[in-house]
């Protein structure tokens, strides 16, 4: 406990814990919330719909906005004091994401009878997507600026605008749960990023103005070349993983039946519950510390330590959701959902795995390797797939976590192999 205490109180980490425990316990008491009444008024067939409804949203919303938030995040904060390239930057990333965001939000309303067959077969929301289209522009809004905020450095600002909307989008949601159940619940999946931008509108009209910074004629095809690596591997993760979730959840559907699909999609939430705060932790912290080292030494020294502060509690925290597997499903959705206790352990053990290879891959992000990161997302969203539905064929529903499982042994495999010189070989003298 030493060991960790010390890591947590050492340069910006303890920062960042205060300023990001507020907003992901909020976040988790939501989407808990959420579950259980999805649980009691809706059940597992309906929590698979909503899987598929929301890894949609997640990919179309990242597509409209053409994966520019953390470039704009990195250049806004750059050129903060310099207005002329800020301007060429809010004036590119802006004009770009309108043109992809109206083409989303077009593409939406006018297939939505296409995309509702691809996302609820048999059942007809297609009134959803077309709510949601109008929502789209909303979205792309909001995350724009919140990435100018962010590169302002605007850090409570953000809290409080994500407090009220994570608050008020809860508020909505259980409510039309509650009233129209499965109709309701879709509705607000597909609604609640236009209350989170109002919010953040009005915050902003308060704080300052930076609609004249916005031209046509500062579009800058060279800040365009410098928001395409980041766009390029968000999207890649953004789009790909969400598309990917949804072709084999209606697998599962086609194969063995919607219910299943439910319980394997309440699994999903349990571990995204337990993974926001260890995801946000590592990006947050190890990140900037991987971009401050430039040598193996330090390198080594930053993801040994890493592993020996904060592993073990994760590993600790893995083993104590399995023993109590059973009260876990209960108190976030109920009875009807046991039969997810049999897909816990390939699940836990995927997720440790997984979060041992986000520690040194993050390194593909830090030092800029974008090809590295780009072809090893791609190898990990094909294996997925097709591990998961051969698997699925042999071992009904426990294969699918079978799948992720093996797919992320594969993955963390292969990132141990690239950085293998750094971590296990021998440095010479003149790179320490």
């Amino acid at each position: 406990m030493k060991k960790f205490n010390r890591y947590i109180n050492s340069n910006v980490l303890f920062d960042v814990a205060n300023l990001n425990s507020i907003t992901l316990s909020i976040r988790i008491i939501a989407g808990v919330l959420t579950s259980k009444f999805i649980a009691i008024f809706i059940g597992a067939e309906g929590l698979a719909l909503i899987g598929n409804l929301s890894n949609f949203l997640k990919a179309i919303q990242s597509f409209s906005a053409v994966g520019f938030y953390k470039g704009m995040v990195k250049l806004t904060s750059e050129f903060r004091e310099q207005k002329e390239k800020l301007s060429e930057v809010l004036s590119t990333a802006f004009y770009i994401g309108f043109f992809s965001t109206m083409f989303s939000a077009l593409m939406c309303y006018y297939f939505a009878e296409d995309i509702n067959y691809f996302l609820f077969n048999n059942s007809d929301y297609t009134y959803v997507i077309e709510y949601m289209a109008f929502v789209i522009p909303l979205y792309s809004l909001n995350a724009y600026c919140f990435a100018i905020m962010n590169g302002y450095s605007k850090y409570k600002f953000l809290l409080i605008i994500n407090l009220i909307g994570q608050i008020g989008g809860l508020l909505i949601t259980l409510l039309l749960i509650w009233q129209e159940r499965i109709d309701g619940a879709l509705i607000a999946l597909a609604i609640t990023p236009g209350l989170i931008f109002l919010i953040t509108l009005v915050g902003i009209l308060f704080r300052t103005n930076l609609v004249g910074f916005v031209k046509i004629a500062n579009v800058c095809p060279k800040m365009l070349s410098r928001l395409s690596p980041y766009s390029i591997m968000a999207l890649t993760s953004a789009i790909a993983l969400p598309i990917v979730m949804i072709l084999i959840r209606n697998y599962i559907i086609d194969d063995i039946g919607l219910k299943e699909a439910g319980y394997w999609e309440a699994m999903n939430r349990i571990s995204d519950y337990y993974l926001m705060f260890i995801n946000s932790f590592i990006a947050l912290y190890l990140v900037p510390k991987l971009s401050a080292i430039d040598t193996q030494k330090a390198f080594r020294k930053e993801i040994i330590g890493f592993y020996k502060s904060l592993i073990p509690y994760f590993a600790g925290l893995l083993i104590l959701t399995y023993v109590l597997r059973k009260f876990v499903v209960r108190l976030i959705f109920s009875d009807e959902f046991l039969p997810t206790e049999d897909l816990f352990l390939w699940q836990l053990l995927g997720d440790f795995i997984r979060v041992l290879a986000m520690v040194i891959a993050y390194q593909f992000l830090a030092k800029k390797m974008f090809s590295h990161f780009i072809i090893l997302e791609i190898f990990l969203f094909v294996t997925l797939y097709f591990s998961s539905i051969y698997l699925l064929d042999v071992f009904g529903l426990e294969g699918v976590v079978m799948g992720y499982f093996l797919t992320h042994l594969l993955y963390f495999g292969i990132v141990i192999l690239i950085f293998s010189s750094s971590l296990f070989g021998i440095i010479p003298e003149d790179s320490i």
